[in-house]
């Protein structure tokens, strides 16, 4: 969790919205109607200026959710919000339907480039999608309105420093007060469901154990290829407890669209869900900040949060991960250090036309995505230093070399 949000920039003098977005010939927006809209009519609003592109999926994810929470503060709040799309298109046709089809807001015209490369350039803009939000007084430019509306949805608004010093707060002491029965039940349920006769565990059960809660979805690819490294390491895990006190659960925490497709991810696998139907899944997932699936977050015994990071870990060390502490954590990476003392420092792979260099994270490495199997990494690996082609180092298939004649 993230204690502070260090792009909130609170000395800017008062925000001018004309000079933002009116160019020499063009004093107004566009609206998805595709009427004029005067910029003056922003003054003494809260504005959210949007930089994205139909091509980028993450741009069409976050524009979904944008969309839900855009529509409930103007319904809260009136006319007081309001959203300027920057575009990123290819071209004018794309621009259309992504923005008529989809926003509810204001826009730049496509066409407007030199006002479009202005606004990039004045926020710094690196990446979409970016949401940066300005107050009309000029206090608090936000940065990363993205992060913001992902973590608290429209409980962020009116994005003063002062609500978001109170969310910040909020979020502190909820995190402090967490057990595994304030995550995992509410006031109709006490109970996950499990694959025995009752088909029902209830939640207390499931107190003083290791939990690993599995967002996933039988939609998403990255999820079908994890999902059966993630049971087969479940059950080493649990076959490897069976003479101990302690003991380890994972629960599914479904993103499906439909009951089919969640009965469907459900009945493959060994361990607890989440009613398809409940409200839980959705909390959890702002909670935990869930940007992507799948994603394995760990709980302790105490209900508290080992790590969010639990899908690397065991890509990385398999049932070895378990228990996820970080003092396990540390012993592991110590071992993989040793190890690696033994690893060749440069490889030929069979997946791969350049020769590959051993990498560390203090040593040009770092969190990557295998270029093989296309799960998580982190420490140790081998890279190509040619065009960033990166692998596991269990992940290297060696080319065996046979000298000629």
């Amino acid at each position: 969790m993230k204690q502070q949000l260090s792009s909130i920039n609170t000395t800017s003098p008062e925000i001018k919205y004309l000079s933002l977005f009116a160019s020499d010939h063009r004093d107004f927006l566009l609206s998805p109607t595709g009427a004029q809209i005067k910029i003056s009519e922003l003054e003494d609003k809260i504005v959210g200026i949007y930089f994205s592109a139909n091509w980028y999926p993450p741009c069409q994810s976050f524009t979904k959710l944008l969309i839900e929470v855009y529509e409930q503060i103007k319904e809260k709040n009136g006319s007081n919000f309001e959203i300027v799309f920057v575009s990123s298109d290819e071209d004018l046709n794309a621009f259309n339907n992504y923005y008529q089809s989809y926003m509810p807001w204001l826009a730049i015209p496509f066409s407007d480039l030199e006002t479009k490369k202005a606004l990039n350039n004045k926020f710094d803009v690196e990446g979409i999608p970016c949401l940066i939000i300005l107050q009309p007084d000029g206090t608090n430019i936000i940065h990363d309105g993205v992060e913001l509306i992902y973590r608290y949805g429209v409980e962020a608004y009116p994005f003063t420093k002062e609500r978001l010093d109170e969310l910040l707060k909020e979020e502190k002491e909820k995190h402090e007060r967490q057990t595994l029965s304030n995550l995992l039940t509410n006031h109709d349920r006490d109970f996950v469901l499990a694959h025995s006769t009752s088909n029902e565990v209830s939640v207390s059960s499931l107190t003083g154990k290791t939990i690993g809660l599995y967002f996933s979805a039988q939609w998403c690819l990255p999820s079908l290829k994890f999902t059966p490294k993630l049971i087969s390491i479940y059950q080493k895990i649990k076959q490897k407890l069976t003479q101990q006190q302690e003991d380890f659960e994972i629960i599914y925490i479904s993103s499906d669209h439909d009951d089919l497709e969640f009965d469907t991810s459900f009945n493959t696998m060994p361990w607890l869900a989440l009613p398809f139907r409940d409200s839980t899944p959705k909390d959890l997932t702002k909670y935990f900040d869930i940007r992507g699936i799948p994603s394995l977050i760990i709980l302790g015994p105490d209900g508290k949060t080992v790590t969010k990071n639990g899908r690397s870990l065991i890509n990385l060390y398999e049932e070895e991960a378990y228990p996820f502490t970080e003092a396990r954590v540390e012993l592991l990476e110590k071992q993989m250090d040793e190890d690696a003392k033994n690893l060749p420092s440069m490889e030929l792979h069979s997946g791969h036309r350049h020769q590959l260099t051993l990498v560390s994270q203090g040593n040009g490495g770092g969190p990557f995505i295998c270029c093989d199997c296309d799960e998580q990494g982190s420490g140790w690996a081998y890279q190509c230093i040619d065009c960033g082609y990166e692998v596991h180092t269990k992940c290297v298939k060696p080319v065996v070399q046979t000298s000629s004649g």
